[in-house]
C-alpha cells in the first residue's frame, strides 16, 4: 500500500507537526513499507492457532503470603518524626465538625 505525501501532510497537519518536504517523503516511504508489511502479514493462515489474551503464559512472580513476626513497636517509631504513646502522631488534616 503506496502512501503519498499528500497523505503524510494531512495527518501531519492533524498532529500539529512541521515536517519539511524531505522528512514528509521519508515518511511517505517509511510508512508505505510499515503497511506493506503489516498487509504480508494479513495474508498469513492462521485459523489454526487459537485465540489466547497473552503470547507468554502468566505466572504469579509474588511470593507466598506467609505471616511473620512484625516489628517491635520502638523499631517501628524510631525515625517518626512526631510520635505519642506509643503511635505515630499526624498533624490534623480535617477540622472538628464543631469548630465548623
Amino acid at each position: 500500500m503506496h502512501i503519498s505525501n499528500d497523505e503524510v501532510r494531512h495527518v501531519a497537519e492533524l498532529a500539529k507537526l512541521a515536517l519539511s518536504d524531505d522528512e514528509v517523503s521519508t515518511y511517505a516511504s517509511q510508512l508505505s513499507a510499515i503497511l506493506d508489511y503489516a498487509d504480508s502479514l494479513r495474508q498469513v493462515d492462521t485459523s489454526h492457532v487459537p485465540p489466547t489474551p497473552h503470547v507468554l503464559p502468566l505466572e504469579n512472580m509474588l511470593r507466598e503470603d506467609v505471616a511473620q513476626p512484625s516489628l517491635p513497636n520502638n523499631a517501628a517509631l524510631a525515625n517518626a518524626p512526631m510520635q505519642a504513646n506509643g503511635f505515630f502522631e499526624v498533624r490534623a488534616v480535617f477540622e472538628d465538625a464543631g469548630d465548623a
